[in-house]
């Protein structure tokens, strides 16, 4: 199942959500083309989201939990939650080569490169979202994963091209627009069915909801944790933006809230800038010339 995740400003809460404010819905069913079957700007089991900016890291780039949390040795807290398990520290240590190896992908891509080699970090399956940004405003330039758990180093060649070159919300991002890029990996784990519409936490879970609409018609649409925090919502108004985001039009009322299924989730989120990236590359290339040096001597 298909949905969406992300807007590219705020939303009025006024009941009306126009095409235009970078919300797209989407249904249950899927098709093999770059659109859902009700016309939504997205890829076929894919999703549209955003991403926050977070601290700074030993690698250049950036971390982010929902809350922004860091321990005080550096450690990451996942969604605001302390005492990281091994394999989740071994993500969040993978994650800064996971951005890295996204610029790589679109970086060849648009130059008509070769494919990097085979990443080294884990290739474990797991639900990911790609997300670029462009600009010191951090604009949303192009943003789709997917829910569907994927081995990590095709998941995420897929969609840092597919994020960049096929959110059909946007144009393709071209070679000029590169330098002033960011990236962001989210990697969803967590997955909760909720007891109701009001058992998440805002800042620490992202939610995906099913409902039918007035049609009969069964939909889906989610939000990323960060999400609701940037618009300023509180539980109430994000339901009711996302089941408008999902395609709902008629009336929202208590019965419509309380009869949504409701799945939350949390997520693990890393940013890193063209800069950085051309830092690492940098890095790399002059210690690999070190090591052909002392080889040749």
């Amino acid at each position: 199942m298909a949905s969406s995740c992300c807007g590219t400003k705020k939303q009025k809460l006024n009941g009306t959500y126009a095409g235009t404010n970078g919300y797209s819905s989407t249904s249950s069913s899927s098709s093999s083309s770059g659109r859902g079957s009700n016309g939504d700007e997205g890829v076929t089991n894919n999703h549209h989201c955003n991403g926050r900016i977070g601290g700074n890291n030993q690698y250049g780039g950036t971390q982010g939990s929902n809350d922004h949390s860091v321990t005080p040795a550096g450690g990451y807290m996942p969604n605001g939650h302390g005492g990281l398990l091994n394999d989740q520290k071994s993500m969040v240590n993978s994650m800064p080569d996971m951005c890295f190896y996204c610029f790589e992908v679109l970086y060849r891509e648009l130059h008509n490169m070769e494919e990097p080699r085979t990443p080294c970090f884990t290739n474990d399956p797991y639900p990911l979202f790609v997300t670029w940004k462009i600009g010191r405003e951090k604009r949303l330039r192009g943003c789709i994963g997917t829910f569907s758990a994927m081995r990590l180093h095709s998941g995420l060649r897929e969609y840092a091209i597919t994020s960049a070159l096929r959110d059909s919300r946007f144009s393709p991002i071209t070679r000029d627009e590169i330098q002033r890029l960011t990236v962001s990996v989210s990697i969803l784990q967590g997955f909760e069915e909720a007891r109701g519409y009001l058992d998440w936490t805002l800042g620490i879970h992202g939610i995906r909801i099913e409902f039918y609409n007035e049609r009969g018609s069964k939909r889906t649409a989610t939000y990323l944790p960060q999400v609701a925090s940037e618009q300023g919502w509180d539980q109430t108004q994000t339901i009711d933006s996302l089941l408008r985001k999902g395609g709902y039009r008629a009336q929202i009322t208590p019965e419509t809230r309380r009869s949504i299924k409701l799945t939350r989730y949390t997520s693990q989120e890393w940013h890193m800038s063209y800069n950085e990236y051309r830092e690492l590359l940098d890095k790399q290339s002059h210690n690999h010339s070190n090591m052909l040096g002392k080889v040749q001597c």
